[in-house]
């Protein structure tokens, strides 16, 4: 996880961001997923990298993540999450292997599970879910001053995090198939008990009590397995914002952490200025999710403030609306707005894996197209 941010940069304009990606390894010759995390990262995580990039293993022996460390502009944020994915790359290639940013598998295979005891006790306690999982996502660190803005922040983004997903899809395939979704991925994640929306919270307090209800269930093993779209670090003072797909090209990826942050730090302005949290229930929030992850930004997205289907251009343009004021103050409209015209134009990722696909309904062509999207 990204380095603990200075007090001076978890609030207002200058509030520190970071991003964790979690990328596939695939074989350099065959391009199929091979289980080698162990063998780039080694038994234990490896120390962090002279440029504050920490590289850790996952789940499955078939992905690796980088973690980034927290910036303040977009254009750092570029540079280190180029930066980190080459890192991992150089060391992936090391090994035989690529890695590529793909949120589902592609090919049909079965991952091989990283044997820590954690990971030993997940497959025990959820079986087939554990097994089959093999997803990559785009996890982004804001940060805040403390707990009580960290809440009315949980509470004001509930409604955009959809949004957020639909822009990020990524992972039509799964095991070969194509499911039919933009992001199945999520569909997937959210078989775990503790994943999806959160509830309205209202306070630290029932934030805690929320958290502890469902170790006291038996629902996680511990905080770090407490998979909300949303959550408060458990070792961070960051909002953790954890809806999205891994993103296909780094440009999109930065984007979407500089959406998250302008989200964040507009819902600490509400906060701050006693507007209250829109009364979502969890059920909407769900059908809104799957829509999202249904269509990505191929049909439509449900509109927060009507609560209804519309195309997804116009929610996009909603969501920039919304946040346009913090996005004006940090200097990152224009960078913002651009590539979430380019998503518009060009596709998701998920759309993009589709073209690769079209020609000859070949796998190694999507995961080719991929690579190169991914180290671009």
């Amino acid at each position: 996880m990204p380095p603990h941010p200075a007090p001076a940069g978890t609030d207002g304009p200058g509030r520190t961001f970071g991003v964790e990606e979690e990328l596939l390894l695939v074989d350099a010759g065959t391009l199929e997923p091979v289980a080698l995390s162990r063998g780039v990262v080694g038994d234990q995580d490896r120390p962090p990298e002279p440029s504050g990039h920490r590289i850790s293993t996952e789940l499955q022996q078939e992905q690796i993540e980088v973690a980034g460390p927290p910036v303040t502009g977009v254009a750092d944020q570029l540079a280190v999450i180029r930066q980190g994915r080459a890192l991992v790359d150089a060391a992936a290639r090391r090994a035989g292997a690529r890695a590529v940013a793909l949120a589902s598998p592609v090919f049909p295979d079965r991952p091989h599970l990283v044997p820590r005891p954690r990971y030993r006790w997940l497959r025990e306690r959820y079986g087939a879910v554990a097994d089959e999982q093999l997803t990559c996502g785009l996890h982004v660190h804001v940060g805040i001053s403390g707990p009580d803005e960290g809440v009315a922040v949980l509470d004001r983004i509930r409604g955009w995090l959809p949004v957020l997903l639909g822009l990020s899809a990524n992972s039509p395939f799964w095991y070969g198939l194509d499911t039919g979704y933009g992001s199945y991925r999520y569909q997937t994640w959210t078989r775990w008990p503790t994943a999806g929306p959160d509830e309205l919270l209202g306070t630290p307090g029932e934030y805690e009590r929320r958290c502890e209800a469902l170790l006291r269930a038996g629902a996680a093993l511990d905080r770090g397995m407490l998979y909300f779209d949303a959550r408060l670090s458990a070792r961070y003072p960051t909002v953790e914002i954890r809806i999205a797909d891994v993103c296909l090209e780094a440009e999109h990826t930065a984007a979407l952490a500089a959406l998250a942050r302008a989200l964040v730090e507009t819902a600490a302005g509400q906060w701050r200025a006693g507007v209250p949290a829109p009364r979502t229930g969890v059920g909407q929030l769900r059908a809104w999710s799957w829509q999202a992850s249904a269509a990505g930004l191929d049909g439509a997205l449900v509109s927060p403030a009507s609560g209804a289907p519309a195309p997804a251009a116009d929610v996009v343009a909603e969501l920039l609306e919304h946040v346009r004021p913090a996005l004006e103050e940090l200097g990152e409209r224009d960078f913002v707005t651009g590539v979430a015209a380019d998503v518009l134009r060009e596709g998701t990722g998920a759309r993009r894996q589709r073209e690769a696909w079209a020609a000859r309904q070949d796998p190694h062509d999507v995961v080719r197209s991929a690579v190169e999207a991914t180290h671009r």
